[in-house]
């Protein structure tokens, strides 16, 4: 079939199309990665059954109406030493440095191998704590993460899938405050997403007013009151996105296998709470692609579909689970003692605008209701025939009947259980679906509302360039087709910009009714929301009983992507008349100088040349050239404009000031060894030194260095690059760093 959108075809080429080197049993088409992903999965089945089960595997994936997560798409069928897992959560941290780094190489190899990995660090002492039998003090968690920070960039610059991390830490660590402060210094721990493992302990000193004591290993180091280290939290997020709130006790209560285990951390994004060794399996059953009738007075989502698709899903993600390398032995261990899976939706948003039913609406959270308790039951009913044929996951005890997740099944469900066992130990959740809702043509990801229904999208072609798509969400397209120019009812068509904090709760809140682990989710506040309402999304999403939050909020240091120029009465300045320019005269004496950045395979050359006046030299003009033609533009504007400031005249001292005062979102790097924080503060040291030069200060150097600055709050205005483009288009989107502009994700 035809991709609906050259973005979809660009996505399917560049990440999930097989297309090996020798170019045999390479995908031709989009049906042939189904083919190649259902005949892999299919192995798991027993000789006479393959050829069967890959068709209906094949036609499950057909339209995009299954969609397996990314590194099923990409390495299942390969050969390549990949994993078909997403993410994992890593052992509990020992407390010890020859522990520690032990679980920094685990972490490593999962990585390489295609895994996003969380962490928590709750269990490594803080910061001053003696280290006994050495005569030291610990230097605290947060030291270590920089270690795994520092790890997981080394990874990504070899080449490897793009590093995805969740750092967690209780919300009773004595270095809670540090860690809640953390990402407010934007060259730090840039590789992590950051959650807060909060209680239900710490929820009632809150409403309380107590006072909360911050403790290791049965250790008070100090009590600080509960409502100030919540502002705290409340306040860095406001600030920066992060950290995000996992409540933790929640989780373990209402875990499916609390009888066997303790859940730890999450995976990256939020979706999948896992214990020690954990993975998380995961696909999503496309809704958008089951709506009959849409936009008609009959549009409803076919159910007889919907409970076939999720049968044949259950049972290709429990396939995966026996054909997948593992990057660890204890992660197999762990996924086949439970065989935990992940079925999760993507969609919904589009589905109801097809239903004509408002994202956010009382109709739409009963909908939601409706069709994830369909997948719900069917799942579970699924499972246990699989069961009957299988045979039970290893640890299943009969005592999962008594847990939250099943006692709202209905009865002739759990009769079903209570006879044949279950095959999978978790069975839903809800993940980040960028790039594959892009391949199915741009629907809706997730159980997230639209985020904007048509825009502009940077597209990287093979010879580094860019050009730009025109994308439209898919229920747009459709409406289109359907109806001409006439254009959409915007009561129906909503975003995630004009909802409000309370429709994304909601929206929220009803899905995790419905699903055993947890869901992907961001609500979206407007920039403007008082700081108290901001921390009442938070409580209320609490009460609510969703099992984790994340928000964004456009502002000074996140950002923001949608942004309209604001309208003003005011005339327009005249124009002011500029000064003549001097000529320049035919030959000039200068200097060059070699800048070797970090980040750059080429060097950069810096010219300086001076013009000899009654009072002595001075820069007249500046030149700036390196082979990486990734810099020729910014740099050919920086010089024109510095150089009509020089060739002005006067005290320059502040261009040297300007330059040295910018940060690189993205890290900066070490020359001589100082920390300089952008290529542009390198620049500005280069033409300090010159300057200094010239006053006899200092002697010639063929390579000049910025000295290290620290980022003011005027430089973090326009908050962090996107890692692929550059561009400060990074919003917050089901839990994870996503680009609006070029479609990088950072777990996807």
């Amino acid at each position: 079939m035809a991709f609906d959108n050259p973005l979809a075809q660009e996505i399917w080429s560049s990440k999930y199309r097989f297309a090996p080197s020798t170019g045999a049993n390479a995908d031709d088409s989009i049906e042939a990665t189904w083919r190649r992903v259902a005949n892999a999965l299919a192995q798991a089945e027993a000789p006479d059954l393959r050829k069967a089960t890959a068709e209906r595997f094949r036609t499950a994936m057909e339209d995009y109406r299954f969609i397996p997560a990314g590194r099923i798409l990409a390495g299942a069928g390969s050969g390549r030493a990949v994993t078909l897992f997403n993410c994992f959560v890593m052992g509990k941290i020992p407390d010890s440095l020859e522990a520690i780094f032990g679980q920094v190489r685990e972490a490593a190899i999962t990585m390489q191998q295609g895994g996003g990995v969380g962490m928590d660090f709750s269990s490594v002492r803080p910061s001053g704590a003696p280290v006994r039998g050495v005569a030291a003090d610990a230097s605290g968690p947060l030291s270590f993460m920089d270690v795994w920070d520092a790890m997981c960039r080394t990874i990504m610059s070899a080449g490897q899938r793009r590093g995805a991390m969740m750092g967690c830490l209780r919300v009773d660590h004595p270095d809670i405050e540090a860690f809640i402060d953390a990402k407010r210094d934007p060259g730090r721990l840039r590789n992590f997403n950051l959650s807060v493992l909060v209680t239900d302990a710490f929820m009632q000193a809150l409403d309380a007013g107590e006072d909360w004591p911050l403790t290791f290993e049965g250790v008070t180091y100090r009590t600080v009151p509960a409502k100030d280290l919540w502002r705290r939290l409340m306040q860095a997020t406001y600030d920066a996105a992060e950290p995000g709130v996992i409540f933790i006790d929640r989780v373990n209560a209402q875990n499916n296998l609390a009888y066997c285990e303790t859940i730890l951390a999450s995976n990256p994004c939020g979706e999948q709470m896992l214990p020690p060794y954990g993975a998380c399996l995961l696909g999503s059953i496309n809704l958008a692609r089951l709506i009959a009738e849409p936009f008609s007075p009959g549009a409803r989502l076919d159910t007889g579909q919907l409970s076939e698709l999720t049968y044949t899903a259950v049972r290709m993600l429990d396939n995966v689970i026996d054909i997948s390398r593992f990057p660890l032995e204890a992660q197999e261990t762990e996924a086949k003692a439970k065989r935990r899976i992940g079925l999760g939706v993507t969609g919904l948003a589009d589905a109801l605008v097809f239903c004509g039913v408002p994202y956010g609406s009382e109709q739409a959270v009963a909908l939601t209701q409706e069709w994830l308790g369909l997948i719900k039951r069917e799942a579970y009913r699924a499972s246990a025939d699989l069961a009957a044929e299988k045979g039970p996951f290893p640890l299943y005890d009969a005592a999962i009947l008594d847990r939250p997740n099943l006692l709202g099944l209905d009865e002739e469900t759990r009769t079903h259980i209570a006879r044949h066992g279950l095959r999978n130990g978790c069975l839903t959740s809800i993940a980040p679906t960028g790039t594959t809702s892009l391949l199915a043509g741009n629907v809706s990801s997730g159980i997230e509302p639209v985020f904007a229904y048509a825009y502009t999208r940077k597209v990287r072609q093979p010879d580094g360039t860019t050009r730009e798509e025109a994308v439209e969400d898919y229920a747009l397209a459709v409406w289109k087709r359907t109806h001409g120019d006439a254009p959409p009812p915007a009561d129906i068509f909503v975003s995630a910009q004009t909802l409000t904090p309370a429709d994304h709760l909601r929206m929220q809140a009803a899905a995790q009714a419905e699903i055993d682990s947890s869901i992907s989710k961001t609500v979206n506040c407007p920039e403007d929301i008082a700081f108290d309402d901001f921390g009442d999304v938070y409580l209320e999403g609490y009460r609510l009983g969703c099992k984790g939050l994340t928000t964004y909020r456009p502002n000074a240091v996140t950002g923001s992507v949608l942004s309209v120029a604001p309208a003003t009465s005011e005339a327009a300045p005249e124009p002011r008349a500029e000064p003549d320019l001097p000529e320049r005269p035919r030959a000039l004496e200068g200097a060059t100088y070699k800048l070797r950045w970090p980040e750059s395979a080429h060097a950069v050359y810096v010219t300086i040349n001076d013009v000899v006046e009654p009072e002595g030299r001075r820069p007249f003009e500046i030149f700036i050239n390196s082979k990486n033609m990734e810099h020729y533009a910014w740099t050919l504007g920086l010089t024109r404009m510095i150089s009509a400031v020089f060739r002005r005249g006067g005290d320059v001292s502040f261009v040297v000031e300007e330059l040295k005062a910018v940060f690189d979102p993205r890290g900066g790097g070490w020359m001589d060894g100082r920390y300089v924080p952008s290529l542009l503060a390198a620049i500005g040291g280069v033409i300090e030194q010159h300057l200094a030069l010239r006053q006899g200060a200092l002697t010639p150097s063929v390579a000049a260095a910025a000295p290290a600055v620290a980022a003011s709050p005027r430089q973090a205005a326009r908050g962090h690059a996107c890692p692929r483009c550059g561009g400060f288009e990074l919003v917050k989107r089901e839990g994870c760093e996503t680009c609006v502009d070029c479609g990088y994700s950072k777990c996807g």
